[in-house]
């Protein structure tokens, strides 16, 4: 399973590395430079309220399907018809929630059409990412990870030409961009289904109440922990801009920092995508998970901290080169969210593993905890700090919710840390810190080459202390199925 592993995420990583940064710097942050931090800033408070009501739309059936999939492949057929009714039930019963939620958190009508259309793209994301669970359920990874940028790659070719020809960019608004998400994702979903579809030799759409009552009851722990994370890392936007005098400018500048961790955070979602169906059937074969957990977080936890490292120590000069509002203010917003960065990084790790083993209740009362400290933590730092006091907030949560994963899966699986990795661990985060400081401070020459050079440097320390191994890449070249 290692092996598989290793050559799917290392596909896995080059596709997005071509697909992602291309949309999030090129479309992303073009489009809020081109139409205002406040624009941007009631797009990105809409988009994380509508994503509070996630539990609705998704219900967990993603995380159960794929889970489930990948133990009992045979039953893609049995559920899939079943599965796409239920997808859209929810998903109508999530938009009439998300604007009455609206109508309730004191938001004005003349917004509930924008929002209409930011909770549909949300609904043809979940449907999505149901229809990529059940290709990578399946262990068709190299598929779903073409699937996994399709809607981006769309999203440039939509929108690029517009960006880029003047007349064009002139009658652009925050409303088309919107628009031409729910045109790429639509597509995005066409595909998936046509493979989906692909896999079963006849189907036709199904209403079994008794069938669907069944799913829900099983989905139901997973869909509480995709409600709790989603508050605990989405609700920070929503108070910036309710809090807030000038709050849609606050979110504003909030989202352009947090569009970089949304960009870092990339490399731990494939982790988690991949590595959910493998620990279900590892799991499910009663073979041991702690090798592969070991390989999967050292891996990322190299490239996490290389990464936070280096943006934190030129978080200033980064954002004044990326946005026209960009300045020491926003910086420190990166330098905190970077910090959270790491932490969210493991729990993709530690998360998906205990995810995977199916008892989702000890973690979702990690995650209530998390909830509680996260609004806390909010309501006392953005009155007086604004944004920058939810990124304290976020990175605070964010390892606090970390280390509670980590002794619980320690506990369910007997993984324990031994004194020489912990050792190698602080070991590499110390030297990184150390490299990144003497090319900011010693080192000449433009920030960007300094800031370039801080990878090679995470690489080298890496593997001086074996985090990365020339034998993990050994394995790179025989892959799984597709």
């Amino acid at each position: 399973m290692k092996r598989e592993f290793a050559s799917n995420i290392a596909l896995l990583i080059l596709i997005n590395l071509l697909i992602k940064p291309a949309y999030i710097f090129g479309v992303d942050r073009s489009v809020q430079n081109l139409v205002g931090a406040e624009d941007f800033g009631i797009y990105f408070a809409l988009y994380n309220f509508a994503f509070l009501f996630q539990i609705v739309n998704d219900f967990g059936i993603q995380n159960f399907n794929n889970r489930h999939i990948a133990r009992h492949p045979h039953l893609l057929e049995k559920y899939f018809p079943h599965f796409l009714t239920l997808k859209g039930m929810l998903g109508l019963t999530y938009l009439v929630l998300v604007l009455l939620g609206a109508l309730l958190a004191g938001y004005p009508p003349g917004v509930l059409p924008f929002l209409f259309w930011i909770g549909f793209n949300w609904m043809l994301n979940a449907m999505l990412l149901y229809l990529r669970s059940n290709v990578s359920g399946l262990g068709y990874y190299r598929t779903d990870s073409l699937l996994s940028v399709l809607d981006r790659f769309l999203m440039i070719l939509v929108l690029g030409p517009v960006l880029l020809v003047p007349a064009w960019r002139s009658r652009f608004d925050i409303h088309d961009f919107v628009y031409a998400q729910t045109l790429s994702l639509g597509l995005a979903c066409l595909v998936a289904f046509r493979i989906g579809r692909r896999k079963i030799q006849a189907w036709r759409m199904r209403f079994d109440k008794r069938l669907m009552a069944v799913i829900l009851r099983q989905s139901y722990p997973f869909a509480l922990a995709v409600l709790l994370m989603t508050v605990y890392t989405r609700i920070d936007g929503v108070m910036i801009e309710r809090m807030l005098d000038n709050g849609r400018t606050e979110a504003g500048i909030y989202a352009s920092a947090y569009r970089l961790l949304d960009a870092a955070n990339m490399m731990g979602f494939l982790f988690a995508g991949l590595l959910l169906p493998m620990f279900s059937r590892m799991l499910k074969a009663g073979e041991p998970v702690g090798p592969l957990t070991g390989m999967a977080f050292q891996w990322l936890f190299a490239g996490a901290v290389t990464l936070a490292m280096a943006v934190g120590f030129f978080s200033e000069p980064i954002m004044r080169s990326l946005y026209v509002t960009g300045d020491a203010y926003s910086g420190q917003i990166l330098v905190w969210l970077m910090a959270a960065f790491v932490a969210m990084a493991g729990t993709y790790i530690y998360g998906t593993l205990l995810t995977a083993h199916g008892n989702m209740r000890p973690m979702n009362l990690i995650f209530i905890a998390g909830i509680a400290l996260n609004v806390l933590l909010n309501a006392l730092l953005i009155p007086g700090r604004g944004a920058l006091g939810a990124a304290v907030a976020t990175a605070f949560t964010q390892w606090a919710t970390l280390l509670a994963q980590v002794a619980l899966a320690g506990r369910q699986f007997g993984l324990t840390a031994r004194a020489g990795a912990l050792v190698r661990l602080a070991g590499f985060a110390s030297g990184m810190a150390a490299c990144c400081f003497l090319l900011q401070n010693l080192a000449g020459g433009p920030w960007i080459v300094k800031f370039l050079a801080c990878a090679p440097a995470g690489l080298l320390l890496a593997f001086t202390f074996r985090l990365l191994q020339l034998r993990d890449f050994r394995v790179l070249f025989p892959a799984g199925r597709d």
